[in-house]
């Protein structure tokens, strides 16, 4: 062996040793030794791996014609792969076929092995039933894991229809039910369109008829899809069912719960929720402060949205820029401009950047209350800073400068905004001519540049 890997890695050492059948049996003849499995094994491992498929043929041969011992799977298993990774899947499929001329007989194993690689593109799938009915010519019979293979593959392509049907069959003809085939096919189910809650919680109660049990993951799915589906309810109930079956939900769980309920507006069994959760010992992450406090600020309470804030910082978890935007915009949607200013403020101290939706916010409630001026210092600020928002919220503020008749400075700002690159809406091009009168003069160059810079803008 090591004389083989010698000439087998190192050919240009010794170059009358071109050809590996030949530098496999001169390295044995040496020897006065027969060539291993483990030999022939090695050489075709080596030979697929620097993709020297040509001479591999010429090896089996020998291997088929020459040679007396049973040829164990493992020579085969590698070189199917190599075969598949190739996209030689003919070549996979003739050489498996072939298995029993090298005195082997081909286990459900090897069938297996074949039908993943073959899963893993169309084209091979097309080979599958074949290789199925041809397998029975081999004396292969399958079993449970033959069917795990093609149904995971079924579910990969999104094809549970036809998943659950195989499953079926399998369980019918006697095989057990595989936990984990079992939460493949659900937790495809509940990711296919067009399948509704009653077809989820069938398939949930048929399972349990042949044993399955559904884990953490397995339920926090089925409570996704239902929330996911605006079925709160039918969520607490699976939450309920989780905890009836002794399976502790997690902070996750809770969190999807609690989104559902609230999306109901059901605020009290909410916070019933959010005490059970802590109650549980169970911590909850920015994602669950974000739902709650959501709930909070649907409710118009928003001082009690900023104690959680607090609560949650003392707690060493760092609220997020979701959370303060829900905030401001529960203080300007309720008409307390002035804190949601401040709000963003502490934002900014805080190293939590705006977003365009919190810009659209923020204008949009200081435009509401009148304040136009901090408007006006807020737009600009945002130019300046080159924060990212659209130009909706701004073309709302420059349209009411035009109506105060403070035409001065709504030009001013489309042109800053055209300087940014933000491009103004067809309400402002409106509101300035028909401010403007006689000063059509001044808006016609920013208008004209502006279309000459999206000439100049990839489309």
């Amino acid at each position: 062996m090591s004389a083989l890997k010698r000439a087998t890695t190192n050919p240009h050492q010794n170059p009358t040793e071109t050809n590996p059948l030949t530098s496999l049996l001169q390295s044995f003849t040496a020897y006065r030794s027969e060539p291993t499995p483990e030999s022939y094994h090695f050489l075709l491992k080596t030979l697929a791996q620097s993709s020297q498929f040509h001479h591999i043929p010429p090896v089996l041969d020998h291997l088929e014609k020459n040679e007396k011992f049973e040829t164990p799977e493992f020579v085969f298993s590698g070189l199917l792969e190599s075969y598949a990774n190739a996209n030689d899947l003919k070549g996979a499929l003739e050489l498996f076929f072939r298995i029993p001329k090298f005195r082997c007989v081909p286990s459900v194993y090897l069938l297996n092995s074949l039908l993943k690689l073959l899963c893993r593109s169309r084209e091979g799938l097309e080979l599958v039933p074949g290789l199925l009915l041809r397998s029975r010519d081999l004396n292969i019979r399958l079993e449970g894991s033959t069917f795990d293979v093609l149904i995971a593959a079924l579910c990969r392509l999104k094809r549970i229809g036809y998943a659950i049907e195989l499953m079926n069959y399998m369980v019918n003809d006697g095989f057990d039910v595989n936990t984990k085939i079992c939460s493949l096919l659900l937790s495809s189910l509940c990711k296919q369109r067009g399948v509704d809650s009653a077809q989820v919680m069938s398939f949930v109660e048929g399972m349990r008829k042949f044993g399955f049990c559904p884990g953490l993951v397995d339920y926090r799915n089925v409570i996704r899809f239902l929330v996911k589906a605006k079925m709160g309810r039918d969520a607490l109930g699976v939450l309920s069912q989780m905890k009836s079956d002794g399976i502790k939900p997690d902070t996750i769980c809770y969190t999807l719960v609690l989104d559902g309920i609230i999306e109901m507006g059901d605020f009290s069994k909410a916070d019933e929720l959010f005490d059970e959760l802590l109650g549980f010992g169970l911590i909850p992450d920015v994602c669950t402060y974000n739902v709650y406090i959501n709930g909070l600020c649907k409710q118009n309470k928003i001082e009690a949205g900023i104690e959680m804030v607090a609560s949650m910082e003392e707690l060493g978890c760092k609220p997020n820029l979701a959370i303060y935007s829900l905030l401001v915009e529960g203080f300007c949607r309720t008409g307390d401009v002035s804190k949601a200013v401040d709000l963003v403020r502490e934002m900014e101290s805080k190293k939590i950047g705006l977003n365009g939706e919190t810009c659209r916010i923020m204008i949009d409630g200081l435009v509401k209350e009148d304040k136009i001026a901090e408007a006006c210092a807020l737009l600009e600020e945002i130019l300046d800073k080159g924060f990212p928002a659209g130009s909706l919220s701004f073309d709302v503020l420059i349209c009411q400068l035009c109506q105060k008749g403070q035409f001065s400075k709504a030009l001013e700002l489309v042109e800053k905004m055209v300087d940014k690159h933000v491009s103004p809406g067809s309400r402002v091009w409106e509101a300035l001519l028909l401010t403007s009168d006689s000063k059509f003069s001044f808006v016609e160059p920013i208008f004209t540049s502006l279309v000459d810079t999206n000439k100049h803008q990839p489309s």
